[in-house]
């Protein structure tokens, strides 16, 4: 059964009933095309709607499914409601937690007389469940990384700009072979550790510094998410020591991931390790989070968490320690559940590196 067809089936969807897709990793997901537009997905109808500047795309990456052009005077809902009609539609789910109140209009504009109900997310409770080749795909944007991780660590000198490594790293995944970034690299030093989101600056790496490169390749439009944290030459006696506290965290969720667990459960492990080493209060971020198309999908390790792992599931585990004024730590593999336990995808050390 192809991802559309498990779609329809998810949403029990009637011979009547339609889904219309606008959210771009949901469009890649379900048909395979990488390109703008939007699609349309019923029992007899896989389509593209898009423009000129696709179509050609549309039919190599997505050879099973038409493609509709929109021109200057039919544009995307109009196409979407002439295809709906032809099929007798009564009634379209769409992505109610993506689409504008502006399209929303225009859509509900030109579809007078069909219903409209949320989607409710469902394309994004397949995505949960990789395949194999999703996983292969992770797992090489995921090895792809780790080589960049590797030439990073014997470039890195003092003096060197936040911003100069940033575009040494980003460079060198491209080279590599990734796709594109999966996000925005972090490359945060000394104090600028202390913020777990830090934008790559002019700060200056100073000898003694921890560094934490938070980074992903992107290959076949799927992501990689790592975090390492090290140090250019001796650290400080404080960050040796947070260091060595979200190591042990990490390494005990890492190893406590298994099919079944409550995803809350194993965030509620890393809190307890770190709160009971009298940095609660500075980890304050979801141990980890889905992996996927989207760097940031389903399922959640977080205290809102409310699934349960399942063998599938690619899920990061990162705590973290961020001391302000003084720097922070974090370290994050990301990981797939397997019939038995888990299996990380991101093999480098997690020791601490020092950088002479």
């Amino acid at each position: 059964m192809d991802r559309a067809s498990r779609l329809i089936a998810r949403c029990d969807l009637g011979a009547d009933e339609a889904v219309v897709i606008h959210k771009p990793s949901n469009i890649l997901y379900l048909s395979g095309y990488a390109g703008e537009g939007m699609l349309v997905i019923a029992h007899d109808v896989r389509a593209i709607v898009t423009d000129f500047r696709y179509t050609e795309q549309a039919g190599r990456e997505a050879k099973d499914w038409q493609c509709r052009e929109i021109s200057g005077t039919l544009g995307h809902a109009d196409l979407i409601a002439q295809l709906l009609r032809e099929q007798g539609i009564a009634s379209v789910r769409y992505e109610d937690d993506y689409l504008t109140v502006k399209g929303f209009a225009e859509l509900t504009g030109k579809l007078e007389g069909i219903k409209l109900a949320p989607l409710n997310r469902a394309p994004e409770a397949l995505r949960m469940v990789k395949d194999e080749g999703e996983l292969a795909h992770i797992s090489a944007a995921c090895a792809l990384s780790v080589k960049a991780f590797e030439h990073i660590c014997g470039y890195v000198k003092p003096g060197m700009t936040e911003q100069e490594i940033r575009l040494e790293l980003d460079f060198t995944m491209l080279r590599l072979g990734a796709d594109a970034l999966a996000f925005s690299s972090i490359v945060a030093s000394g104090p600028n550790g202390s913020l777990p989101h830090a934008v790559p600056g002019k700060r200056q790496v100073e000898a003694g510094d921890m560094i934490t490169f938070d980074f992903g390749a992107k290959v076949n439009g799927y992501c990689a998410d790592m975090t390492r944290t090290i140090a250019v030459g001796e650290p400080s006696a404080k960050m040796k020591e947070i260091y060595g506290i979200v190591l042990e965290a990490q390494m005990a969720c890492q190893d406590a991931l298994a099919p079944g667990k409550a995803c809350r459960d194993i965030d509620a492990l890393a809190r307890d390790i770190i709160g009971g080493a009298g940095y609660g209060e500075h980890f304050g971020h979801g141990l980890g989070h889905g992996v996927g198309i989207d760097i940031h999908e389903e399922p959640r390790l977080s205290r809102l968490g409310q699934d349960t792992l399942t063998p599938g599931h690619v899920v990061t585990v990162e705590p973290g320690i961020y001391l302000p004024g003084i720097g922070g730590v974090r370290i994050e593999n990301t990981c797939v559940i397997t019939q038995s336990g888990a299996r990380s995808l991101v093999d480098a050390p997690r020791e601490l590196t020092i950088i002479s």
